[in-house]
């Protein structure tokens, strides 16, 4: 007999599942088994008197091969589905688990998040860990989805570098050789170069790296992104509308696939109308001077600030989660932004959604003159910035894109309380295993 997985099962069938047990509650004269898989938890039955002597010695977590007949279900258990139930005919341990150090069912009192990370493996097996792994693994789908269907091609672009960033964080230094090298802080600088080779819409999906002390619920030490970078735009507003368009894909995908995932959290998904609002600077200062918070001109957002900004967007937009700040001031920004001539201010984006960041992005600088003099205003050295300045000397087209956080947009769909939660086996400054 082949296996069947839990969310296949139909009633009247003999079937053979196999599975993890998540609760075992055993009665005078009968017990009940929840037995999980990848796909779902379903709850089974035993009365036979030698089955009830094999249950009683099998611990939670122990890997299990069960067959039986499904029926109707007669009596509900929570996580597992309420439909069906399996008469259990025989059961066979094919790995008996020790004594849990941390709880996996969730109807026991939660662990604290370090000792569910510490436990990596076990926390993964929990109801709501599964189902944040397949949200986030529709998310990319649905990214991937528009991107493909729009003439985006998907490549691959260097995590080691040669040089350190420009953008002032920290980088992870690393040997190669006898030479540095330092972990990308981002994909962007070699998107812009595929551009310059002639790959005129791509996207890039990886890991980046911020050597950043930072111990918040919403920093990690690795991240992973959705890039994406395109040719021959007007300005910075042709990238944003494509960047609605990705995470409207993302989203729908979810909404169809994930219902009962979302149930599980309590997550509410509006599918959000395109275009999203937009808020311009220096106008952010005015906005925040009316709300109490006097920032001063050509100085960057702290967090305070976004969560004063989110309320104003409540009020202005009624129902908008997702929404831009552009025109950031151009000396907060790095020298491959492009910012229009005698202006303060780039055409550079951030998006929002629901108050927290999730991506950086806009129009780069395509003009070879004007970008080498971005390059010396901004101090960095001539060496360190040729790998990357020479090839816009040979024809280089407009061009934007973004990086779309994948784990920061996870944690705020499902109301996460750490960003660490979206992340199979996270990397802060203080955690390097399992």
């Amino acid at each position: 007999m082949e296996r069947t997985y839990v969310k296949e099962i139909r009633p009247d069938k003999d079937v053979l599942i196999k599975g993890w047990v998540y609760e075992s509650r055993v009665l005078a004269k009968m017990a009940f088994l929840l037995i999980r898989d990848s796909s779902g938890i379903i709850q089974g039955i035993v009365k036979e008197p030698k089955l009830l002597k094999i249950i009683q010695g099998i611990t939670l977590e122990s890997v299990v091969e069960v067959r039986g007949k499904v029926k109707k279900a007669e009596i509900r258990a929570e996580f597992a589905r309420n439909d069906v139930e399996i008469d259990i005919t025989s059961i066979e341990v094919l790995s008996l688990a020790e004594k849990l150090p941390i709880h996996v069912n969730e109807k026991a009192v939660k662990s604290e998040l370090p000792s569910r990370l510490d436990w990596r493996c076990l926390s993964l097996r929990t109801p709501k860990s599964q189902a944040t792994f397949k949200v986030q693994s529709k998310i990319i789908e649905g990214m991937q989805e528009y991107l493909n269907a729009n003439g985006f091609r998907q490549v691959f672009t260097p995590c080691l570098m040669g040089v350190a960033s420009e953008s002032g964080s920290e980088v992870f230094e690393v040997g190669y050789f006898k030479k540095k090298a330092y972990l990308r802080q981002d994909p962007q600088l070699h998107r812009q170069l595929t551009i310059a080779g002639g790959i005129e819409k791509v996207y890039d999906i990886g890991p980046s790296w911020r050597a950043e002390k930072s111990n918040t619920v919403r920093h990690l030490c690795e991240h992973r992104t959705c890039a994406v970078e395109l040719s021959f735009i007007k300005d910075e507003r042709d990238v944003m509308r494509v960047e609605e368009q990705v995470v409207i894909s993302a989203l729908k995908k979810v909404n169809e696939e994930c219902k009962d995932e979302l149930s599980l959290f309590g997550a509410k998904l509006t599918i959000p109308k395109a275009p999203f609002p937009e808020i311009e600077f220096p106008e952010v200062y005015k906005i925040m001077k009316k709300m109490g918070r006097d920032i001063k001109v050509g100085e960057d957002l702290d967090l305070d600030a976004e969560r004063l900004l989110w309320k104003y967007v409540q009020e202005k937009y009624p129902g908008a989660e997702f929404y831009f700040l552009n025109k950031f001031p151009f000396k907060k920004k790095p020298f491959y932004v492009y910012c229009d001539e005698k202006e303060d201010y780039a055409r550079s984006t951030d998006l929002y959604y629901r108050g927290i960041e999730m991506s950086s992005g806009g129009q780069r600088e395509n003009r070879y003159d004007k970008l080498m003099k971005n390059v010396k205003d901004k101090k960095i050295p001539l060496h360190s910035a040729d790998w990357f300045t020479k090839f816009f000397k040979y024809g280089v087209p407009t061009h934007g894109g973004f990086a779309l956080g994948i784990e920061r947009i996870t944690m705020v769909l499902l109301g996460l309380e750490n960003v660490r939660e979206a992340v199979l086996f996270p990397r802060d400054p203080e955690r390097l295993t399992p």
